[in-house]
């Protein structure tokens, strides 16, 4: 994959993964990591049965859990103490 086509899949990953050709085990991950970073209360066995159902073993599963949290952790920190982007 060129640079250019992998610049075009972050974008479109970006505007909307869900109209992005996935697999469906990364269809599965982000489909996780957006229900955990919008609505954590609501995550469940099947969420997680959903991902061992798409191939990710426990490590993984915990991987994929502990990366969307920690970012959500460190955004709201930074949130939190106003902490604006630097520009590119």
């Amino acid at each position: 994959m060129g640079d250019q086509e992998q610049q075009d899949l972050v974008s479109a990953l970006g505007s909307d993964y869900r109209q992005v050709s996935l697999t469906s085990a990364d269809r599965a991950m982000l489909d996780y990591a957006v229900k955990l970073t919008e609505a954590p209360a609501t995550i469940n066995r099947g969420d997680v049965d959903q991902l061992r159902s798409a191939g990710f073993d426990d490590r993984a599963i915990h991987d994929i859990c502990t990366i969307t949290a920690y970012f959500a952790f460190v955004n709201r920190i930074a949130d939190g103490l106003g902490v604006e982007m630097e520009a590119d």
